[in-house]
């Protein structure tokens, strides 16, 4: 794709911030087959070659445009279900079946991708040649031994930020989430807030000691009766990290950082696909008790049934939102946290596209 070509794309693409590295998907998604995917507003297509590196190109063959994705990885690359033509991990192609010349221009647009922690990393640069200064973020988490994980993908008919918001808020679980990780209603919305900022990242917690435990905890730890919970939410532009938990009441402070207790740590990757439309890349990890029978499973199967109801609300909400239209709406105590950070996403969209007109000016 030649400089004009691109920069023509990047402006007519829709309005998220760029320059950041984003979720694409995770390492075990990887097998044989190639997966495609739309991310920000970019058909991609993410392979895995023999030698183990991770590859992400345009998904389109430069001779007949089919999608790459209804292609077959082999040890060198992806070669084109059409006509044969075999690209490696970098977009060049490698062979024309039946000619020995390859045209100069045989070649697709590749994305720098990256695979950290199980978390396959994408970046979204602005510039035909932008490149990222720094590598995708580190989640230790999925390298921890104290912890076992699990999670999945899941594809969102509604904008990604509404994702954002959601998990931004979890005064929603008394609510929602009644059967699994909710709670009393009233104690969540009750909750004393704490919201800070530091450069792009904010974060909110919420802490509520001398509470009933819900019945997904109950299920993973031998609490003794009430216990002390707590929520931490981590927003990131690209992701989102939280720590939830509980100890019985009174066993230590819920401001320190080494407390003991029943631990939930959740990654929640939300890379928007479209300006309507959103992936939702998202694990969790817990610490198995050594006295109870491992409950990974039942926490990955109890938080995927979280999860499911929050996309039916959400997507929900934004058909309502299409169905009525622009309407003011009310702020109340718990739209701290999601409001600023939509004026971090708001600045950082901003910037991007200035560096994006400046490139093409």
């Amino acid at each position: 794709m030649t400089p004009t070509t691109h920069a023509a794309s990047i402006a007519s693409a829709p309005a998220f911030p760029l320059e950041q590295w984003y979720v694409a998907g995770f390492s075990w998604e990887l097998k044989s087959a190639p997966v495609a995917r739309t991310l920000l507003g970019h058909p991609v297509v993410l392979f895995r070659t023999a030698d183990g590196k991770v590859a992400a190109l345009e998904d389109r063959c430069c001779h007949r445009e089919l999608p790459l994705s209804c292609g077959t990885v082999e040890d060198r690359g992806l070669r084109c279900g059409y006509h044969g033509l075999l690209f490696d991990h970098g977009g060049r192609c490698l062979e024309v079946p039946g000619q020995e010349r390859i045209p100069p221009k045989a070649c697709v647009k590749s994305f720098v991708l990256r695979e950290r922690d199980q978390i396959l990393w994408i970046w979204m640069g602005a510039t035909p040649d932008s490149v990222p200064a720094q590598e995708p973020p580190a989640y230790e988490v999925h390298g921890d031994p104290a912890y076992r994980f699990g999670g999945d993908v899941y594809h969102y008919d509604a904008p990604y930020q509404l994702i954002h918001d959601n998990l931004l808020d979890l005064s929603h679980l008394g609510y929602v989430h009644l059967k699994t990780i909710g709670g009393n209603a009233s104690v969540h919305m009750n909750a004393e807030l704490k919201l800070s900022q530091q450069g792009d990242s904010v974060k909110v917690v919420r802490w509520m000691p001398d509470s009933e435990p819900p019945p997904t905890y109950s299920a993973a730890w031998p609490f003794q009766g009430r216990i002390d919970r707590w929520q931490e939410v981590e927003f990131h532009p690209s992701h989102v990290r939280i720590w939830t938990g509980a100890m019985d009441r009174g066993t230590d402070r819920l401001d320190n950082p080494q407390r003991q207790g029943f631990h939930m740590r959740g990654f929640h990757g939300v890379t928007p696909e479209t300006e309507t439309s959103a992936h939702y890349f998202w694990t969790i990890a817990t610490n198995p008790h050594p006295q109870m029978q491992d409950p990974t499973q039942l926490v990955i199967d109890q938080t995927a049934a979280t999860f499911e109801e929050d996309k039916v609300v959400i997507e929900a909400q934004f058909r309502n939102q299409q169905r009525f239209g622009a309407r003011p709406v009310v702020d109340i105590h718990v739209d701290a946290g999601p409001n600023r950070a939509r004026r971090v996403i708001e600045r950082l969209r901003t910037a991007g596209a200035r560096a994006g007109e400046g490139a093409s000016a």
